[in-house]
This record gives structure tokens, sequence and C-alpha cells, in this order.
């Protein structure tokens, strides 16, 4: 098992994870540990980057692009 550490956590919150855990009868590290489960667990599936680049700029249209002829490929270079 990992451990972490968190340090310059607000006073505020805090109190209220203590709170939560007494509510949960639980200690406040293993309410912790249930909370970033949670979050960790239930997250977002992984973006799809390129689906979000087309939702973003398909407002402002298309763009027609002339795309040059591909030329053969060249005989490789030879070093007899």
């Amino acid at each position: 098992m990992a451990s972490i550490t968190i340090r310059n956590l607000d006073d505020a919150l805090k109190q209220r994870l203590r709170v939560r855990a007494a509510e949960h009868g639980r200690s406040m590290e293993e309410e912790a540990r249930e909370i970033l489960g949670e979050v960790v667990s239930n997250g977002a599936p992984p973006r799809d980057l390129a689906a979000a680049i087309r939702k973003r700029v398909s407002p402002l249209g298309g763009v027609d692009l002339d795309i040059p002829e591909r030329q053969p490929t060249r005989e490789p270079i030879r070093f007899d």
C-alpha cells in the first residue's frame, strides 16, 4: 500500500472532512480514501482529442485544401 501526505490543507476543509467522516462512522484517513476512490474511479472516460478539436472548430465551417499529387519515392542513396 502506498501513502501520501497532504500539506497546506485549509482548516475549514479539514473540519468538514472530520464531520463527514464522523457522519459515516469512519476515521478522517478512511474517509479521505473513500472520497479519492470515488472521484478517481468515477472519472470521465479519456477524452478523444480529435473529436474535441472537431467539435470546437465545426461551427467555423470547413476548409478545402489542395492536396498535391504524390511523387514516386526516390531510390535510396548507395555508398558503394
